[in-house]
């Protein structure tokens, strides 16, 4: 049971409105029960859309570098709940493989059994250096350098620290996951 209640139907006009503009056109599935959540402060919700949604539509990264950093992030938070709507959707789109999904859920992704490029495991490195020290150590930095440019070096910093923060949210309020999402591989956390 969520500390918070989601929004059930029928919605306000305005918050219909902008629970699908949260969703992919199309998506055959009612909007995440984070985003009905979010909408008992819709001024919040909207702060957080514009964010969100330019992260994950107008980024800079590639999408499979996207996806991966989030992966490894929600995991790393022990967050199952995003890490399962992620892998259900938008990793798999991206082009990561459920062995790649499932390593990212693992205490060392490169003992894991998956083959990583270099710019793959720099990603990851980097990503568990901010988890752990809220820091990128000179190893994991020099690592992810001649793979991208300064201004996707700083949304990668963005994006780990927004997937944190959705952690944390999600987490807090103890979302059970989405229906469709994929299961958790680590388990359920630890309340």
């Amino acid at each position: 049971m969520p500390r918070i209640e989601p929004l059930t139907p029928p919605y306000p006009e305005d918050v219909d409105r902008a629970l699908r503009r949260w969703m992919p056109p199309g998506a055959p599935h009612e909007p995440l029960a984070l985003f009905r959540v979010l909408h008992r402060h819709p001024e919040l919700a909207s702060r957080m859309f514009v964010l969100g949604s330019g992260l994950l539509g107008h980024g800079l990264l590639p999408a499979a570098d996207r996806e991966l950093v989030i992966a490894r992030t929600t995991a790393r938070a022990g967050c199952g709940y995003e890490w399962g709507v992620h892998a259900a959707t938008l990793a798999p789109q991206a082009g990561l493989t459920p062995a790649q999904l499932r390593a990212t859920a693992a205490d060392d992704p490169a003992a894991a059994g998956v083959a990583w490029s270099p710019r793959q495991a720099a990603l990851l490195a980097a990503v568990d250096d901010l988890h752990d020290t809220a820091r990128v150590g000179a190893a994991a930095w020099d690592a992810l350098r001649p793979h991208y440019d300064d201004a996707q070096l700083l949304e990668l910093l963005v994006l780990t620290g927004w997937y944190r923060t959705v952690a944390h949210v999600a987490n807090g309020l103890r979302l059970a996951d989405e229906p469709w999402a994929e299961p958790f591989p680590a388990g359920p956390p630890a309340e």
